[in-house]
Parts: C-alpha cells; sequence; structure tokens
C-alpha cells in the first residue's frame, strides 16, 4: 500500500488518486492529513500538498482538486521525457508537473462542462479539445504519465511488490441496421424502390429487389462472419442494437419484427450484447427508459452496457440518466471525426460527476477507433487505416492498456461505400490480437 499526505482529503483527490494508482498500477492507496502518522509509516508514502514536509516524495499539487464546480483555467503545455503534460510544478516537487491534477481534468472530461459550440449533431468536438489542440489525442497520456511515475515509485521504493496489468482487447459492434433490405416495413421497401429507381441507382435496384425476393442474400447480414472470426480469434465482442423507432437517423429494422428479435436472441447466446440508444435519447430520459426495457423484453436480461447512437452524449446529463436506468457500463467515450483517446485514457474508468462532486457507479470504457471516422471522416483507404490500426493498438501495448474499437455489421459487407473493406475487420483483429 502506498499512503498519501495531503492537507485535505476531497472526493477528487481520492477519485484520482484511485484510479491512478490502484487501477492503473494496482498498487492500494491510503490517505492522511496528520503529519505525525505519515512520518511514522514506513512503506512507500508520498506528500501532495503545497511545500514538502522535508525530503520525502513530493507532488506540488495545483488547486484543481481542492476546488468545486467548473473554473476557466489557464494551460501551459510542457514536456516530460518527450510527453505533453501541463499544471507544472516547481524544482522541488519530484516531477515536473501536477500528473494528478492533469489526469482529473482529461479523465472528468472537464473542458466538456465549459461553454463550448456543439457540431450539427449536438455533439462536443475534438477539435476544441486540448489533447487535439496540442496534438496527443493519439496518445493514451494518462496511462503513459503514470507508467513513467511508477518507473520513479519503483526507484524511491524498491523493495515494495509491484503488480502489473494484462492487455486486453474488446471488439465492438454497433448494428445501425441489422439489414439493408430484408424485414423492412413495405412502405419502406416501395419507397427505397422507387427511389433508388428514380435516382437511376440500378445496381441497388436489383439488389434491393433480388433480397426481398430471396435470390440473394441481405449484404448487411455479416453476423455468422462475426461470431466466427470472434471464435477464431478468441475475440471479446459486445453487440450494441439499435431498436429505436423509425426517424430520420434511427433507420434500423422495427424491433417489432420477428426475424430481428430472433436475431438480438441468437447473439445474447453467441457474445454480450447492450443497448444503442436511438438518436433523440441524448437527453429524453423517458425515451431511454422505453429502449431500454425494450431491448430487456426481448432478451429477457437486465441491459447493463450502453453507447449513444452517433456518439450523441452531453455531459452530465446523459450520463446521469443511464445511472438512473441502473446501467452499469458506457462504450460512448470517443470522437467520430477523430481516432485517439477522448478522455486521455485506454483504461476503463467511472464517471466522475463534476456537478454532484461525486464517482459514480458508471463505468466508462473508452473506446480508441471507430471504422465511419476512418472511412467517412478521415477519407483513408482500408490500407491506411490498418496502419493507424496498428499504431494505437502498439500506444495501448505499452502500456497494458485496454483496446477498444467500433465496428459496424456494415462493414463487412462490401457493399455501398463499404467496398473495399471486407477484410479490414479480420486484418484488426490479427493486429489486436496479436
Amino acid at each position: 500500500m502506498i499512503l498519501v499526505f495531503t492537507h485535505k482529503i476531497t472526493p477528487r483527490v481520492r477519485y484520482i488518486f484511485k484510479h491512478i494508482l490502484t487501477r492503473t498500477l494496482l498498487i492500494p492507496v491510503d490517505f492522511t492529513t496528520k503529519i505525525e502518522e505519515f512520518v511514522a509509516y514506513n512503506g512507500p508514502k508520498l506528500s501532495y500538498t503545497k511545500t514538502p514536509l522535508g525530503n520525502e516524495f513530493f507532488i506540488k499539487s495545483n488547486n484543481l482538486l481542492f476546488e468545486q464546480g467548473v473554473n476557466d483555467l489557464d494551460f501551459t503545455i510542457q514536456k516530460w521525457n518527450n510527453v505533453p503534460c501541463f499544471f507544472n510544478t516547481n524544482l522541488k516537487s519530484t516531477i515536473p508537473f501536477d500528473i494528478f491534477a492533469s489526469s482529473f481534468y482529461l479523465i472528468s472530461r472537464y473542458e466538456e462542462y465549459l461553454p463550448h459550440v456543439k457540431d450539427i449533431f449536438g455533439r462536443y468536438t475534438a477539435e476544441q479539445s486540448l489533447a487535439f489542440k496540442h496534438k496527443f489525442l493519439e496518445k493514451p497520456v494518462v496511462d503513459i504519465w503514470a507508467y513513467k511515475f511508477l518507473e520513479i515509485l519503483q526507484e524511491k521504493f524498491p523493495d515494495y511488490e509491484y503488480q502489473k496489468r494484462d492487455y486486453e482487447y474488446i471488439s465492438t459492434i454497433d448494428i445501425d441496421n441489422a439489414f439493408a433490405y430484408k424485414y423492412k416495413s413495405l412502405v419502406r421497401s416501395v419507397g427505397g424502390f422507387f427511389n433508388d429507381l428514380f435516382k437511376f441507382k440500378l445496381v441497388e435496384t436489383w439488389n434491393r429487389f433480388a433480397v426481398v425476393c430471396n435470390i440473394k442474400s441481405d449484404p448487411f447480414d455479416t453476423f455468422d462472419k462475426i461470431l466466427r472470426l470472434k471464435k477464431e480469434y478468441n475475440v471479446k465482442t459486445i453487440f450494441f442494437f439499435l431498436i429505436g423507432d423509425y426517424t430520420t437517423f434511427d433507420t434500423n429494422v422495427s424491433a417489432s419484427k420477428g426475424k430481428f428479435k430472433l436475431l438480438i436472441k441468437e447473439m445474447v447466446d453467441y457474445a454480450k450484447v447492450g443497448l444503442h440508444p436511438s438518436y433523440f435519447t441524448m437527453q429524453d430520459a423517458a425515451l431511454l427508459k422505453k429502449e431500454k426495457e425494450r431491448l430487456e423484453n426481448i432478451t429477457n436480461m437486465p441491459v447493463k452496457r450502453s453507447r449513444q447512437h452517433y456518439l450523441r452524449f452531453s455531459l452530465p446529463e446523459t450520463y446521469q440518466n443511464l445511472i438512473d436506468l441502473e446501467v452499469e457500463e458506457d462504450y460512448s467515450m470517443g470522437y467520430a471525426s477523430n481516432v485517439g483517446f477522448r478522455a486521455g485514457t485506454c483504461t476503463p474508468f467511472y464517471f466522475y460527476d463534476l456537478d454532484f462532486e461525486i464517482q459514480t457507479p458508471l463505468k466508462v470504457f473508452p473506446f480508441a477507433l471507430m471504422d465511419t471516422t476512418l472511412n467517412d471522416y478521415m477519407k483513408l483507404t482500408p490500407k491506411q487505416s490498418l496502419g493507424r490500426i496498428r499504431d494505437l493498438k502498439n500506444e495501448v501495448k505499452a502500456v497494458n492498456g485496454t483496446f477498444i474499437t467500433l465496428f459496424h455489421n456494415e462493414n463487412l459487407s462490401n457493399y455501398l461505400r463499404w467496398k473495399g473493406w471486407k477484410r479490414l475487420y479480420e486484418s484488426m483483429l490479427k493486429i489486436a490480437t496479436s
């Protein structure tokens, strides 16, 4: 165990020290405000306050962990062994910046509570983040800092037995459209047929006709292949099903269709299944509840995990709504427009609610990349995408983190905008599991 002396033990102090030391470095931590207790302790210890007590392991504290609410902050970015960092300290401090305040700033998503301009879908954009502006979005800096910090701890306290965590990979699949043409309502099928015909999309017109008439299989029905690859590469896989009512942004098969229900039940037998709350659930708690209950009625199991459709979430409201509905895990933490680490970490963390100043029971699983980001936003080829995937995986592997990817069943279809992308998913699994 490591003992931390600080002048005041706040919920923020407890939260971030436990995240860095216990969840990331697997070192139990305890706190004291009593100097005599700190001096008498013989194990690993450090002081986190304004001035050192003596010549102990000392980190000069920034005010952030002793404040409440959200304020405008000033940043000076410097380098610590070539890694960007901020909240600089002084020469008396063992490390040149406040690792705990910096980590808290990124993980709590402090910047997303400040006034900002949302994109057309009502989302916080990567471009406004500190990580994007200072070019460290593609590095899990919180974990890199933690491991550098561990090296110093090991030098200072060589007799302590340190444990090592293992690298983990999780493949997540969003089901926005389980089928391209099958099991859609008569109105949608006929409307789509004439729409394609009117726009001279003759290939799509033929494919729609052939699928509906059972001449061809549906191009988006790639579930058997995903399950085969899951088994072959022994990959932890989670499917997130969109089962909201039809809107411009939510175009999946109706959740009342027997075949769609059957598909969901089948996936439950082979993998984990979560809810993909529809576009308008971001700030609509009643709609979120309705969809959660709908999925629970299909699976006969409580819904424990979720990822927002279009990655639309607003802090803290969306997460507060999930907590109220007893959802335990959220997988929305990432950007649609950029790959990388939105919260600066590749370690799952508990959501800290800055409104109430408490650690909540909602565990956030940040993903590193999404297929539509690579294709639609970054305009990369499958080959270029594989290079980016390899780089991100190496960043996570270097700190024994959790590498999470977001793909869609459509990606494996080799159809329409996914032409030429058919093999990318399997190639990624090879890289991620090697």
